[in-house]
């Protein structure tokens, strides 16, 4: 049983390993730092709701929990299933979102990469649950934001003693809990994302406060445009290897000085941040601004061909309030070059069909992301959205 912190050393990369990490780390915060200028804030602020959506979709996937897509975005809208199991779903993905969003709101009162924060994490997320929602798969409750009282297994892995809990805590907001630059925060939320883990401070829930706390913890950099849950989700086998690769103890007089392997430690640190590097590189692809005004004009074509309601001079305006922010309805009107009546008719549809938003009758519209447009739009960036509805 793990018990004194010397055990779960190193929580920090050595030199040699830091050389290594630190220009994919450079890469990731660059890339992230151009990726917020590919699209208006209100666009950005869309963004950022879908990525929440996601991220509840792919962290619970993850915990073999997830529901349809569709099935959040109903439950957003107070629509929920029938079934009891699936209702119990969509209320689990509803509490990660909520939570997220949350936490989100918190960051410039104290930093993420705290042991305080990650109790937090696991709090926001359950007390948002009845108790009957929050039962583990053996019939506990999950008490929010309550450390563990118990010894634990974990498959192979054996989590410290409850009653160390606090020491080795301390010792993570010792490593990871201070304010850095963008490539050393980085790399210390891929090494508190496992070693937070490895600890397991709660009895259940341990994976999604960590994702959520990591998730936060990249928030100012990634502006909530990417995240990498969806790269975790994308094969949950991969980011269980590497997690347990971390698990490792150490393998001999080359391999570190700590209780723990160096070499799995850095299989995890690599794969976390080629992760990053995955997210950010895709999600810039995505907005740049020519392929965006593409598959504006590819989704209203595909739709002026099954539905009358929609013209191809929507394809201008539909662009310029992506890129360039909110318009009012007579500025929309103008753009598409339309006769009064008919442009109004066309926002209209624009606007039932969610490609336009607006937050009262006659306000501004700005642009909308509707799950069943994502396919165009934003391919392969959501496809669980195209799978059949069970």
């Amino acid at each position: 049983m793990f018990s004194e912190i010397h055990q779960f050393e190193p929580t920090w990369p050595s030199d040699r390993l830091w050389r290594d990490l630190h220009p994919v780390a450079e890469n990731v915060v660059v890339a992230s730092v151009k990726l917020a200028g590919k699209a208006h804030a209100t666009t950005r602020s869309t963004i950022r709701a879908l990525v929440r959506q996601m991220n509840s979709y792919y962290s619970n996937r993850i915990e073999g929990q997830s529901t349809h897509p569709l099935n959040i975005a109903r439950a957003l809208g107070n629509d929920f299933s029938q079934r009891p199991d699936e209702a119990r779903l969509q209320r689990i993905a509803l509490a990660h979102i909520a939570a997220e969003e949350t936490l989100e709101g918190e960051l410039n009162e104290q930093l993420p990469l705290t042991s305080s924060f990650l109790i937090r994490a696991h709090r926001e997320m359950y007390q948002r649950l009845a108790v009957e929602d929050r039962l583990s798969d053996d019939g506990m409750e999950i008490v929010p934001g309550q450390l563990r009282v118990q010894d634990v297994e974990v498959g192979k892995h054996v989590a410290p003693t409850a009653q160390s809990l606090p020491k080795f805590l301390h010792r993570m907001d010792q490593q990871y809990g201070v304010a850095r630059g963008w490539e050393s925060t980085l790399i210390a939320a891929a090494c508190a994302h496992h070693r937070g883990a490895w600890v397991h401070p709660f009895a259940d829930g341990n994976g999604r406060a960590t994702r959520l706390q990591t998730h936060c913890a990249l928030w100012k950099l990634s502006e909530g445009l990417w995240s990498p849950s969806r790269g975790f989700a994308r094969d949950t086998s991969r980011y269980y290897a590497a997690l347990q690769a971390a698990d490792m103890m150490r393998q001999g007089d080359l391999d570190g000085r700590g209780n723990l392997s160096e070499k799995g430690f850095a299989t995890w640190l690599q794969y976390f941040l080629g992760v990053c590097h995955d997210q950010v590189s895709y999600m810039s692809k995505l907005l740049d601004l020519d392929c965006v005004r593409q598959r504006i004009e590819a989704l209203v074509i595909q739709r002026s061909i099954a539905d009358k309601g929609y013209r191809r001079e929507a394809i201008l305006p539909l662009f310029h309030v992506f890129a360039l922010g909110p318009v009012t309805r007579g500025e929309f009107s103008q753009m598409t070059g339309l006769g009064e009546r008919t442009a109004r008719t066309l926002m209209a549809k624009l606007l039932d069909d969610g490609l336009l938003l607006s937050d009262h009758r006659g306000g501004p519209v700005r642009m909308g992301l509707p799950l069943d447009a994502l396919n165009t739009l934003f391919p392969a960036l959501y496809p669980e959205v195209n799978q059949p509805l069970i």
